[in-house]
């Protein structure tokens, strides 16, 4: 999916949260698969285009509000991945204890 043809497309017909458009709905317009849209507005949004989104969809941001409301969004969802990360490494310490432990040997390890 061209990027600077999208980017020129969001400006042009979704200006503004009231104009959003679906990851869904852009897959059936540009015949493309579900993850090219998604993957292209990230490069958009990395070169500070001006996209944003919400449950509603993709947008071009028409004010600063709706690009900070996507950035707020953006940052809570850090928030809670980094908790899961959190949670899993602490979980690793089990994998750690069960890989140190030696089996018992029955008479008390002494060979015979």
């Amino acid at each position: 999916m061209e990027k600077d043809w999208l980017a020129e497309y969001q400006k042009s017909y979704h200006l503004g949260r009231e104009n959003a458009i679906t990851s869904r709905e852009m897959e059936r317009i540009f015949c493309v698969s579900g993850k090219e849209p998604r993957d292209t507005i990230n490069i958009l949004s990395r070169e500070a285009i001006p996209i944003a989104s919400d449950q509603s969809g993709y947008y071009y941001a028409k004010t600063e509000a709706e690009l900070r409301a996507t950035i707020h969004h953006m940052r809570r969802r850090i928030v809670g991945i980094n908790a899961a990360i959190n949670g899993l490494n602490r979980s690793l310490l089990d994998f750690d204890k069960a890989r140190t432990r030696l089996p018992l040997v029955k008479g008390g390890g002494a060979c015979e």
